[in-house]
């Protein structure tokens, strides 16, 4: 009797998911490797967290198939990198397959206090100068896009990591309902109904974006002369606290590099001293509570 002839085990798939502390890697890496089971998959998952801060760098490794013996992705071999924030994706670039691996990115800029060299306002920062049209041309796969900016129009900024989920998602296998269904079960019921609308948002914008041309995806994209207009251009910094949500631990004040930030009479932090801040952000990255933004703005025209 002629012996059974043994299918043969297809290759795992291998996604790699970076980003910084605080964005939600972890969380994502999790989604992702509990929707795999819920196919009858093997899963391993080996990341790298804990040691990193709020704004140190993360990554989380995910490979699933119907046997996946190492649970770390090769240079080389990722099939998805999913970056949460855009230097982040450059680093990690060479883990990406170039036979068709697909490069997903929010080109949200996470800038370290550090990259400032002068402590001068308007100062540049040292940060990596490839801007998302010459990156995409040169990976050919994948979609660059302003997750942070869909999450904001939606109410809720910190969402943007369930818009790349979204948009994830359109990338792989899975049924959708699964997707939803294991969100559902892994963030805040009071989040429940944001991060459903921004999961739906990401999948609507990859498919809009999915049958168009690698050009016509890359137009809108900015290049690296209108990132450098952007960064020269004057820039006022906007200091945002949410009340709510600060229990006057006093981190962010006394990190602060200006000496431009203090606790009023309700233990609440305030911006002291407008002209000195810099809008280098480290108290927006100390803060434990999310209670801090600081943006800075294109400065308004002198009226005449």
């Amino acid at each position: 009797m002629a012996a059974k002839t043994r299918k043969a085990a297809t290759k795992p798939r291998s996604v790699l998911i970076v980003g910084v502390g605080g964005q939600g890697v972890i969380m994502m890496s999790k989604v992702l490797a509990l929707v795999c089971q819920r196919q009858g998959l093997q899963v391993k998952q080996s990341e790298v967290h804990g040691m990193a801060k709020r704004g140190g760098g993360v990554f989380s490794h995910i490979r699933y198939g119907e046997t996946v013996w190492s649970p770390t992705i090769p240079k080389g071999e990722a099939d998805v990198l999913l970056a949460m924030e855009w230097a982040e994706g450059l680093r990690w670039l060479d883990f990406l397959r170039r036979d068709g691996g697909a490069f997903i990115a929010d080109t949200k800029r996470i800038v370290p206090p550090f990259a400032f060299r002068s402590r001068k306002y308007g100062s540049q920062p040292i940060y990596s100068p490839e801007a998302p049209r010459e990156v995409m041309e040169m990976v050919g796969s994948g979609f660059a896009l302003d997750a942070t900016k869909i999450a904001t129009e939606l109410g809720e900024s910190r969402a943007a990591n369930t818009v790349l989920l979204g948009v994830l998602s359109t990338a792989l296998e899975f049924p959708v309902e699964d997707w939803q269904e294991v969100i559902a079960q892994n963030v805040p019921a009071k989040a429940l109904e944001a991060n459903k609308l921004a999961f739906e948002a990401g999948r609507d914008w990859a498919d809009a974006n999915r049958s168009a041309p690698m050009e016509e995806r890359l137009k809108d994209l900015p290049g690296r002369d209108d990132r450098r207009a952007a960064e020269i251009a004057p820039k006022t910094v906007q200091f945002d606290i949410t009340g709510e949500w600060c229990k006057g631990c006093d981190i962010c004040v006394k990190m602060c590099p200006e000496r431009c930030l203090r606790l009023n009479d309700e233990m609440i932090v305030e911006l002291s001293d407008p002209e000195a801040c810099t809008g280098c952000r480290i108290c927006e990255w100390l803060c434990p509570d999310f209670a801090i933004r600081v943006r800075r703005v294109p400065a308004l025209e002198p009226v005449a």
